[in-house]
């Protein structure tokens, strides 16, 4: 499987969610690509790594060598002949290019284990991505704090996010309440969503959608899994 083609396999819903928000003013391939040269880019620093060479990052991506100096060039970076590029400088470029120096604040619709666990990974993983706010609408979760974000009733998705100018929005909630979810998270000003729902929800033309059905996901793998011990995956 080529790593290139199939970037999310590495971090995948940060991977999306970037995706979301600049897809806009940056090809969407090669902002794929860009996503996970930065992924490597840091594996690289934890060790110990301060130069490499496109040929190098090629094999870790899967990517082609003239891919990766095409990439960088969109970015404004470019290597020395015999030291390859820094990685560290290249890095930072790469992530002035993805994020904004104000971060990315996110609401979560939905509080149950799935939601909780991405409370839980933006929270401490990710501290670029700041959730402003989850929803639900169990009075047992409303104005309680989990993963270290405070809960609130789904009638004020409006109220609550408004001030803060949320760009994104994350919807867990069972399917037959995703579309509800979706329109007031669009209601409340929100550009971009990332659809756990098995349900393709309707949005204006102007809102970026990324449906995520993990379900899906795990049964496709698991067809291509039979495939190939079957001998008929070529």
């Amino acid at each position: 499987m080529n790593v290139c083609e199939n970037y999310h396999n590495v971090n995948y819903v940060t991977n999306f969610i970037v995706r979301l928000i600049f897809m806009p003013v940056t090809p969407k391939k090669t902002l794929e690509r860009l996503i996970l040269y930065r992924i490597i880019l840091e594996e690289m620093q934890s060790q110990g790594v301060t130069s490499a060479f496109s040929k190098e990052l090629a094999g870790r991506s899967g990517c082609s060598a003239v891919q990766i100096r095409r990439d960088f060039m969109f970015v404004g970076y470019s290597g020395n002949p015999q030291k390859g590029y820094v990685v560290k400088e290249l890095h930072e470029k790469i992530c002035q290019l993805l994020e904004p120096e104000a971060g990315i604040s996110m609401a979560l619709m939905g509080i149950g284990n799935l939601g909780r666990a991405i409370l839980g990974y933006f929270g401490k993983l990710q501290p670029k991505f700041r959730v402003i706010a989850a929803f639900d609408s169990d009075e047992q979760k409303v104005d309680r704090v989990i993963a270290g974000c405070r809960c609130y009733h789904v009638k004020e998705v409006n109220t609550i996010l408004r001030p803060h100018n949320v760009q994104l929005g994350v919807i867990t909630v069972p399917s037959n309440q995703a579309q509800e979810a979706a329109g007031l998270l669009i209601g409340a000003g929100v550009k971009g969503i990332v659809n756990f729902t098995p349900l393709r929800i309707k949005t204006p033309e102007n809102i970026f959608v990324e449906n995520m059905d993990i379900t899906l996901t795990f049964e496709k793998v698991a067809y291509f899994a039979r495939l190939q011990n079957r001998g008929g995956l070529k």
